[in-house]
């Protein structure tokens, strides 16, 4: 082989693989979309401004308010390991605010959490509140 045999290769797979790269960025994209469109319609049925969920940060601390947590989970979540536990038991308050249970909200919204915000926000489901979740003591 010659070396203008060898570089055209070296072309080809340059070319294909920033092809599969723009393929990917752009399948990627598209998925980031449509798990921002859910997640705005779970935040728009639970009363809250769709808006919010585009805002880091600020939409942890709104999903705290839509599972009936108080704020400050806001920074248990940003501990690492200590954030899995508070990941799983927020997953399960907005699921149970959802009126679902405890499967839904750890598989659906914690392991699979696109899926799960868009089969939230798209399905038949109706907020119930998370007030209904606690215990009011007089």
């Amino acid at each position: 082989m010659t070396m203008t045999m060898i570089s055209a290769v070296i072309v080809q797979d340059q070319t294909l693989g920033a092809a599969l790269g723009v393929i990917f960025m752009i399948i990627m994209l598209a998925l980031t979309v449509l798990f921002c469109v859910g997640f705005w319609k779970v935040f728009t049925k639970a009363g809250q401004p769709g808006w919010a969920a585009l805002i880091p940060f600020y939409n942890a601390y709104i999903l705290t308010k839509i599972a009936g947590r108080p704020g400050w989970w806001v920074l248990m979540l940003m501990i690492p390991f200590v954030n899995l536990a508070f990941g799983i038991l927020l997953a399960i308050d907005i699921a149970k605010a959802f009126g679902q249970g405890a499967a839904f909200g750890v598989v659906l919204l914690f392991l699979l959490s696109g899926v799960g915000y868009l089969v939230l926000g798209f399905g038949d489901y109706r907020y119930v509140g998370a007030t209904e979740l606690m215990p009011v003591t007089a």
